[in-house]
């Protein structure tokens, strides 16, 4: 985490002292095709793992469209998906005492967190107000991304995403997608974007607080689980539970990416170098580093033939 922690660290100086120059700024947009097309490759070939039955199909879609359609944010989409798999693949009892718990446990925060707030005229989730990111802050928030997600680094990304930049505001789409970017150039766990996170709303102090919180939960969650982790790996119940939890994962990062694609796509160029991105990593099967780096020559020489009016139009 260290090294993957430091480097992280420089690459946000980084972008924070020059990205604001014309050149950078046309690397890093050349990027975005590329670092979508990485998730798409990624979330895809998760997908053959984790979506192999019509059920578990069914539980992907309905988990994208909760996360579209519903007020539900993903822990409580999870969640229902946990209980679903309980339903489907361990226990018919159990898993609807799961998953009426779960609706009550819903409906209470419905009615005491949303509906006081909509009786004073205050929405329940502000959409223009930023939240105030003090170190506190950060932590509690990273905290609870690296406790109570579950999935992996990449459902991790797409929770932090909804809330740093749809909830709390601490950044824009744009600056999301260029610290994935900066994230590809790191030999550490995806999830090291919190460091950059926390740096772009804190300084030095929030990429350590947020670094460090985001990964806490796991080393703590795995030293209480190693004395019983063999007999807690093979209950019936925890391997029902994420049947039905990892197609939810991947309906709900599905739904992460088809947002964050008006952002990296802006143009007819982009969407070329989307589906050359998705064959050489398919086909071919590329670095991610030779192809970073060729979305970033590719950035530069667009931002330089814009220049001709012939060719502003397509790129």
């Amino acid at each position: 985490m260290l090294p993957a922690f430091g480097i992280m660290l420089a690459l946000a100086i980084t972008y924070a002292s020059l990205g604001a120059t014309p050149m950078l700024r046309s690397g890093l947009a050349g990027l975005g095709p590329v670092v979508l097309g990485i998730f798409v490759v990624a979330v895809y070939r998760l997908s053959k793992a984790e979506v192999t039955t019509v059920p578990q199909l069914l539980i992907a879609l309905t988990a994208a469209a909760a996360a579209v359609w519903s007020p539900l944010g993903m822990g409580p989409i999870l969640g229902l998906a946990a209980g679903v798999g309980l339903l489907l693949f361990h226990s018919r009892r159990v898993g609807v005492l799961s998953l009426l718990g779960l609706t009550a446990v819903l409906a209470l925060m419905y009615v005491f967190l949303w509906v006081p707030s909509s009786r004073i005229g205050v929405p329940a989730s502000d959409t223009t107000v930023a939240h105030p990111a003090t170190l506190t802050n950060i932590g509690t928030f990273f905290f609870k991304i690296g406790a109570l997600t579950f999935g992996g680094g990449l459902t991790m990304i797409a929770l932090i995403q909804e809330q740093v930049v749809d909830q709390l505001h601490w950044l824009t789409p744009q600056e999301f997608l260029h610290g994935l970017a900066l994230g590809q150039f790191t030999p550490g766990p995806v999830l090291m974007v919190a460091a950059y996170v926390g740096y772009k709303v804190a300084g030095v102090g929030g990429a350590a607080v947020a670094a460090t919180a985001s990964f806490l939960p796991s080393f703590l969650i795995m030293l209480a689980l190693l004395p019983v982790f063999e007999r807690v790996r093979t209950l019936a119940w925890t391997k029902a539970a994420m049947r039905g939890v990892g197609p939810a994962v991947m309906g709900v990062l599905v739904v992460f990416l088809v947002r964050m694609a008006p952002h990296a796509l802006p143009d007819p160029l982009a969407v070329a170098v989307l589906i050359g991105t998705l064959l050489a990593l398919l086909a071919w099967r590329l670095s991610v580093l030779q192809l970073m780096g060729a979305g970033a020559v590719v950035g530069v020489l667009r931002s330089s033939l814009r220049a001709w009016p012939g060719l502003r139009a397509l790129l």
